[in-house]
């Protein structure tokens, strides 16, 4: 056999295997979703008991990019994390009560949204209702939150990485249109108790690619990039009157 077809033929072994560890990724996912749809094991989900605190409490809520949110240190707040890896906005949706309410957060941080628009690799047809769908759930949140006489700091959804070979065939450039169009629709919630939080002026390269100093991957941030939201989560919190945190 010659050099140049061992070559293709160790290129071809080493594409298969990548190709087989994500597809066993998303298998396991899928049957770790099955058994706790709602991830409701993560966390208690009866009425927790809140500690008496004259800290300001506020909770990261949403998938993998909130759950990773590593909280400045500031003595004045109580960071709470309730973020749940590979959750859509609805399963958010349907798990809020029972992971957030009893906190009784004064700040509710929500990050969510990609794991909805990343399925539109694999279901084109139904881009137009993935995207309604996601900002639907995003606005039922917000107005959870609020219910809960929460401040909403809602980010925009994080813009994607440079996208690796193996997840190639699961990807499409509709999702980065996507995320656009939900991050339009973000912007509009904004009023006196939701502060929007736009990611991509401190994440993104001038092709809106998350920047390889963030990155650990296509979808998530290193402690560099939660570092650099912090920069800015920071000021956003000592921004809101104390009349409103009350």
């Amino acid at each position: 056999m010659s050099t140049v077809s061992l070559v293709l033929l160790g290129g071809s072994i080493f594409l298969n295997f990548l190709l087989f560890s994500q597809a066993k990724k998303y298998y396991i996912e899928l049957n770790e979703t099955r058994l706790d749809p709602l991830g409701f094991s993560y966390y208690p989900t009866q009425l927790q008991s809140v500690t008496a605190t004259d800290r300001f409490r506020v909770v990261f809520f949403g998938d993998s990019r909130a759950a990773s949110w590593t909280a400045p240190q500031l003595q004045r707040y109580e960071f709470i994390n309730r973020g749940i890896a590979s959750q859509t906005s609805v399963q958010t949706v349907q798990r809020f009560s029972a992971h957030v309410q009893s906190l009784k957060p004064q700040v509710v941080v929500i990050q969510v949204g990609v794991n909805d628009l990343k399925t539109i690799a694999l279901f084109p047809d139904r881009r137009d209702a993935i995207v309604t769908t996601c900002q639907d759930n995003i606005k039922r949140l917000v107005e959870a939150s609020r219910n809960l006489g929460a401040v909403v700091i809602i980010t925009t959804i994080f813009p994607a990485g440079k996208v690796p070979i193996q997840r190639r065939p699961f990807w499409s450039d509709d999702i980065g249109q996507a995320i656009q169009a939900v991050n339009a629709y973000i912007a509009t919630l904004a009023n006196e108790r939701v502060i929007v939080l736009d990611t991509f002026p401190m994440l993104a390269d001038s092709q809106g690619i998350m920047m390889q100093q963030y990155s650990v991957d296509e979808l998530h941030l290193n402690h560099q990039g939660y570092a650099k939201l912090n920069q800015k989560l920071v000021p956003l919190l000592d921004s809101i009157p104390k009349s409103i945190q009350d």
